[in-house]
């Protein structure tokens, strides 16, 4: 999840988590270890819902799996009251492109792009994950809208190690989205991610000297998340205060993972392969 403190004051500009005066948490062993478990937990549910949905679902009944399940391994869901979101998951659909919120009444439909994302809260941590879903058969453009933004987020996942930068993280998503013809979105950010959902550093998906450029220590814990859309970058949020959607009804995608810096690179704690 990516919406920070100023989204809903100032819905027209970027989504960006000013740098407090504490600094950047790095974790200690026991913090890293309760992250892994946290970060299990929404790697699990995410590969849950992504083998069940189907068409004639809802995004509610996604919703209300995602809650059963977390809290059945002993999590709280994250995103549930956070800023007053009313959901577990945020479920975006097509030209939504984040914080979608469910609702009985969107049924999922063959051929749409479907956003997942989802935080567990487990002993005082959290993680936090997005992925994109290809409901059924969808368009040759709409596959490569997906898999453009799935290999975008682990060009910026290679970035990291101990000693790199913020901005090459940004730089090697940037590269790859615009060199496959998409756009990032510019209006959110990936951020740090711990005791709180969101933490210092903004993580953003394109260069920009808006934010410091920081050094990447072992033991920073990160949620990248690059966001792209197939038209312009450009989004409004509607009238529900929450949903974003593109302002030309383009295609949007997305992919998160929670990363922890080491010494010689990441560990991938959102893993779904590892569930």
């Amino acid at each position: 999840m990516n919406i920070l403190s100023n989204l809903l004051a100032q819905p027209a500009q970027p989504s960006v988590q000013k740098q407090r005066g504490r600094g950047i948490e790095i974790k200690s062993k026991r913090e890293i270890e309760i992250m892994r478990q946290a970060s299990r937990i929404v790697a699990t549910v995410l590969k849950e819902i992504s083998e069940l949905v189907e068409p004639g679902m809802t995004t509610a009944d996604l919703d209300a799996h995602a809650e059963k399940r977390i809290r059945e391994m002993g999590a709280t869901p994250s995103f549930k009251g956070y800023h007053g979101f009313p959901a577990s998951i945020c479920a975006s659909i097509n030209h939504e492109v984040v914080h979608g919120i469910p609702n009985p009444k969107k049924v999922i439909q063959s051929g749409d792009v479907l956003k997942v994302d989802t935080g567990a809260y487990f002993e005082g941590f959290h993680g936090d994950s997005c992925i994109t879903i290809a409901v059924e058969e969808v368009t040759d453009d709409a596959a490569k809208l997906i898999r453009v933004a799935e290999e975008a987020l682990f060009k910026g996942i290679e970035q990291v190690k101990e000693g790199n930068y913020l901005m090459d993280i940004a730089g090697a998503i940037q590269d790859h989205v615009e060199g496959n013809g998409f756009v990032v979105v510019e209006d959110f950010t990936g951020h740090g991610v711990g005791r709180n959902l969101h933490e210092e550093p903004s993580v953003f998906n394109y260069r920009t000297r808006q934010m410091r450029n920081v050094k990447l220590r072992s033991g920073m814990t990160l949620a990248i998340e690059p966001i792209l859309n197939a038209g312009s970058k450009v989004t409004k949020i509607l009238r529900d205060r929450w949903t974003a959607v593109t302002v030309d009804n383009a295609l949007s995608a997305q992919f998160e993972h929670t990363i922890l810096v080491t010494k010689t690179g990441y560990e991938i704690l959102t893993d779904r392969n590892l569930v």
